[in-house]
């Protein structure tokens, strides 16, 4: 049988360039050489697409013709978290190639990606979430924008009062347009509020503003197409106040539990919303999607959508299909065998 020729796609102009590689690497890595041959492709931080002639000594040349490679390959799998790699824009690229891809098409990347706009959708779909304030950021000033996108220019000390007056601390200030946890800060007080606020329009113009809730992390996966599975539920424990970067991938005192200490009804309720969520955003392929129980309620929020998720080897997402007997390379396959144009 001929193999398949599997392009893997990844570094990027995000600031998950570091984190994409990695993950990268398992995926190469786990790839079953005996059906597919693979071709590395690496996209630098300035946007320069290179052949990755040998992975592991980081020898590379550059590609004239991207167009003319990518229509070499079978299938392509985009391992770029972030900007321009799981917000629709590969995928955009691709699907006008007629390439086939794996994970989520156009519009659920597009969707997935944009924080604000994920809320949107689910609330539509009628999935219980936090409260949240959108604001977007312009020239010195900010853009409140209200419930019925009613917009109103004010300065931040103006627009930190409405915030004050509409949420409770803690507060979670978000680029809406980031992954990784890049450019998220927790806010306290008002000082820090408006701390955060300037932090996180230095990663995006429109920011997302959510009242915080005191309670346990967890994460569900999901895969198919029509036919969408979910994985177990694992937590997370995180090392610092919030799962931010830092403790996501560089603090080693935080941890995941695979599988969460849950109820068996808990851990059901939370496997349906994920596919709610994945199937509202019209996700493929995959997606993790995360969620919070609240500590007093026990009461499930959900809190975003991942499109592409983290395929390190300490990444949530193959493990906890592997926990329920899908190893990392069977997970791939299907992966592939579900990629669409």
């Amino acid at each position: 049988m001929e193999k398949l020729k599997i392009g893997v796609i990844f570094g990027g102009m995000s600031t998950e360039n570091e984190v994409s590689c990695v993950s990268a690497n398992s995926v190469i890595k786990n790839l079953d050489r005996s059906k597919y041959d693979i071709y590395p492709i690496y996209i630098s931080k300035i946007g320069e697409w290179f052949k990755v002639t040998n992975i592991i000594e980081n020898k590379k040349i550059l590609i004239d013709n991207i167009v003319e490679v990518l229509k070499s390959l079978d299938v392509v799998f985009p391992v770029l978290h972030g900007l321009y790699g799981e917000d629709g824009t590969i995928q955009g690229f691709l699907k006008l190639l007629k390439i086939p891809y794996v994970g989520c098409g156009v519009l659920a990347s597009s969707i997935g990606m944009d924080k604000v706009y994920t809320k949107i959708v689910f609330e539509k779909a009628g999935i219980n979430q936090t409260k949240h304030i959108y604001l977007r950021k312009k020239n010195d000033n900010y853009i409140y924008v209200d419930e019925k996108f009613n917009e109103k220019v004010l300065e931040l000390h103006d627009i930190t009062k409405i915030i004050i007056e509409k949420l409770k601390f803690p507060m979670f200030i978000k680029p809406s347009n980031s992954g990784s946890s890049v450019g998220i800060s927790k806010a306290n007080n008002l000082e820090e509020l408006q701390k955060a606020i300037i932090e996180a329009s230095k990663y995006d113009k429109k920011i997302l503003i959510e009242e915080g809730i005191i309670g346990r992390e967890v994460e569900c996966a999901v895969l198919g197409n029509e036919n969408v599975i979910s994985s177990c539920i694992g937590e997370v424990k995180s090392a610092d106040e919030f799962y931010s970067y830092d403790a996501k991938y560089n603090n080693q005192e935080s941890k995941t539990i695979i599988p969460a200490e849950i109820s068996e009804s808990k851990s059901k309720e939370i496997q349906e919303l994920a596919i709610k969520a994945f199937k509202a955003i019209d996700g493929k392929g995959l997606s993790r999607v995360d969620f919070f129980i609240e500590k007093d309620t026990e009461k499930v929020y959900i809190n975003e959508i991942n499109t592409l998720p983290g395929f390190t080897n300490i990444s949530m997402y193959p493990k906890l299909f592997e926990q329920i007997g899908i190893p990392y390379s069977l997970l791939l396959d299907k992966l592939i065998e579900l990629a669409s144009v």
